[in-house]
């Protein structure tokens, strides 16, 4: 065989693998997907297995547009720098279509930003901060679960209907938790101008120090309590607090508290009478959660929790919007997403063209035991456009830019 030959052969392999490798990037549709798995395992690792069921069913039923969805999933360390590098990765070496995911809000608001400005759609499944979809939002940028001002409001009627005059605030001292407790303030305030707020302990996130803190909190006399922490340091805060009986006789009002990931841990040291946001997930009976709770039940042998939820109502919504999009390209994408309707996991919502902030609400209830573990009672769905500002209102929160 000549040399002339075997160089031809050569471009021929060469140029045959260059098309089925187009060919193979054509046939799917490649969604970036970044998360703090590593740092936040109790609610990354189920809303991991909730996204793939969501790409599994997808993918089963056709595809989206005649591909399948393909998630190139990185961890973004908890850390916003590293998730900046880990998105520019996503974008420029994977190439993917659309990044979503994050989980703590200063990361999610680092990827807002570089979303924003590398004109790349963004869908922040799981921060909560308000900043993303307000004061530093983009209209690249879109935000699924209900924000911390939607899940502070949908507990001030509890708040209020309590009549306590003095408050104490514990919450985690970074984005989240500050966000939280400004907002709490806020409100209360509003309803009820004479309260009080006589402590504000903000420990940082995941080294709580739960004697100290509740010590400080037990000198200031409070007559009720909202807390924000979560995980780790919840349990801690929880356990050493019915030690100390600084919950004892006093009203505690608490964000996230009541999600599987956080309450089943606790077990018999559920803080019962809490009133609290969360995910009662054997306790709602509605046809639409119950398809999803088997569906996740079969796929997985284990039930869901929230995040679960999460993940998979992230990749359902991006579906959505590609299928009504009829297009990858982020213009395309964003016109599709405003006002675009979407049947969650436990309930339909949508995406408001204002903020570009979904409408999932949250489950409100009161902490119980039972069979030695915690769950929710007496509670109630808050559908978030019920806690949502109005449209004008918006106007005065988020740039001007983001708006057009």
């Amino acid at each position: 065989m000549t040399r002339r030959t075997l160089s031809a052969l050569a471009a021929a392999g060469a140029a045959s693998a260059i098309l089925t490798g187009s060919a193979l990037a054509q046939s799917t549709i490649k969604i970036g997907e970044m998360n703090s798995y590593k740092a936040q395992p109790a609610f990354l690792d189920p809303y991991k297995k909730g996204w793939e069921l969501a790409v599994e069913e997808i993918n089963a039923a056709g595809g989206v547009l005649g591909k399948k969805l393909e998630v190139v999933s990185r961890d973004d360390g908890g850390n916003p720098g590293d998730a900046v590098r880990v998105a520019e990765e996503l974008v420029t070496r994977e190439n993917v279509a659309l990044l979503t995911g994050t989980f703590l809000s200063h990361v999610g608001l680092a990827v807002t930003e570089f979303a924003g400005r590398k004109k790349v759609f963004f869908l922040a499944s799981e921060p909560l901060t308000d900043k993303i979809t307000w004061q530093n939002g983009n209209r690249y940028t879109f935000r699924l679960r209900p924000s911390t001002y939607m899940q502070t409001a949908m507990l001030i009627p509890a708040a209020v209907a309590a009549k306590k005059k003095k408050w104490a605030m514990i919450y985690p001292n970074y984005e989240y938790g500050q966000s939280a407790a400004a907002t709490f303030k806020e409100l209360l305030k509003k309803a009820q101008p004479d309260v009080e707020f006589v402590t504000e302990q903000a420990p940082p996130l995941g080294k709580v120090d739960a004697g100290a803190v509740l010590q400080a909190v037990d000198d200031a006399k409070p007559d009720a309590i909202f807390n924000v922490l979560f995980g780790a340091d919840l349990a801690k805060l929880a356990r050493e607090g019915a030690t100390r009986g600084v919950f004892k006789d006093r009203f505690v009002v608490s964000l996230l508290s009541g999600e599987p990931e956080y309450l089943d841990p606790l077990k018999e040291d559920t803080p019962a009478g809490w009133v609290v946001t969360g995910y009662p997930w054997d306790e709602i009976k509605t046809p639409q959660h119950q398809k999803f709770v088997d569906a996740y039940r079969k796929r997985w042998n284990d039930y869901p929790r929230l995040g679960s939820m999460v993940g998979y109502d992230s990749i359902k919504a991006i579906a959505a919007g590609i299928a009504k999009a009829g297009s990858t390209d982020p213009e395309a994408l964003i016109k599709a997403f405003r006002g675009l309707k979407v049947d969650g996991a436990f309930a339909s919502y949508d995406y408001r063209a204002s903020d570009q902030q979904a409408t999932v609400g949250a489950y409100v209830g009161t902490l119980a035991l039972k069979d030695g573990k915690g769950t929710m009672k007496d509670f109630q769905y808050v559908a978030g456009d019920k806690v949502l500002p109005s449209d004008e209102e918006v106007k005065k929160l988020r740039p001007a830019a983001a708006m057009e």
